[in-house]
Order: structure tokens, then sequence, then C-alpha cells
């Protein structure tokens, strides 16, 4: 069992920055692959960034690829989101995930652990 508690959600004007994070416990961290989420009102889940167990591979959403930066410390056993040049369309709750597979992934299916998410609001 992997327990997710994410912090760092809040309110931010437009081209602003945040940072998530998302701390776990239980099993070996390095073990998994990891991944952010997002859900807005109204809207479906939808895949963010991952990260593989050693941090070698990333992944990033189209919509997100050169403002937001996906990264991990082991030895913390913490992922980390830094969101720069934030949008209001990036106003969501965010979500972190642990895969038991090695390898960074968008697909939420192959995720087994889900935190209980963080608001970030951004206006305009």
């Amino acid at each position: 069992q992997v327990h997710l508690v994410e912090s760092g959600g809040g309110l931010v004007q437009a081209g602003g920055s945040l940072r998530l994070s998302c701390a776990a416990s239980g099993r070996t961290f390095s073990n998994y692959g990891l991944g952010w989420f997002r859900q807005a009102p109204g809207k479906e889940r939808e895949f963010v960034a991952a990260i593989s167990w050693s941090g070698g591979n990333l992944r990033y959403a189209d919509s997100v690829k050169g403002r937001f930066t996906i990264s991990r410390d082991n030895a913390k056993n913490t992922m980390y989101l830094q969101m720069s040049s934030l949008k209001p369309e990036d106003t969501a709750v965010y979500s972190c995930a642990a895969s038991s597979r090695y390898y960074s992934t968008s697909n939420s299916g192959l995720y087994d652990y889900w935190g209980q998410g963080t608001q970030v609001t951004v206006s305009s």
C-alpha cells in the first residue's frame, strides 16, 4: 500500500507559478512510476505529467509542455510539479498517482494509488 498526500495548491494570478508536492508513505517509493493528473469542474480527468522510477524518463501533456516540470526526490519520498506561466485553463484539482510499473505512463488505468488532490485556481 502507498499513501499519497498532495500539497502546495492555492490561488494564483495568470502568469504566476506554484509548486505542488506529493509526499508518499508505505512501500518503497523508488519502485513506482509517478504521475500528476488534473480534473476541472465538469470535465474528465486528464493527464498532466509522469516520471519513471529513476526520474530519467519524463512525459508531459502537450498543454503543459514547456511550462510545467515534474521531478522526484526518492530520498525524501516526494514528487514535485513546478508550474509556471499559469493560465486560467490550468484551474483544476491536481492529484498525484503511483504506478507499480517502473516507467512513466499517461494511462490513468495503470496507476494503483491516488492522492486526494489539491485545488489550483488561476485567476485572469
